[in-house]
């Protein structure tokens, strides 16, 4: 599965700016450095419309908790908007 299409998927920046702004600041933890750097690779991608991290670099570098946490929020961009504000 590609998260190309990520971008696409906000009602407009503010939205993005939100999750993006909840990725930082309760998911990604400097102090585990390789989770860390992936879940920003993934906060990165939410802009981009290239691959900057896929699924598969996901689960082999971040905790299942927060894995599930990432692939419930790609979920929610590909739902709706309002699935993404909940």
């Amino acid at each position: 599965m590609t998260l190309t299409d990520l971008r696409d998927g906000f009602r407009d920046a503010e939205q993005r700016r939100c999750l993006q702004a909840m990725i930082a600041s309760r998911l990604a933890d400097d102090r585990e450095p390789q989770e860390c750097r992936y879940l920003m690779r993934f906060w990165w991608q939410l802009s981009m419309p290239y691959q900057e991290v896929s699924v598969a670099e996901l689960r082999l570098n971040v905790g299942r908790r927060k894995l599930d946490v990432v692939m419930e929020l790609v979920s929610a961009i590909r739902s709706s908007h309002e699935e993404i504000d909940a």
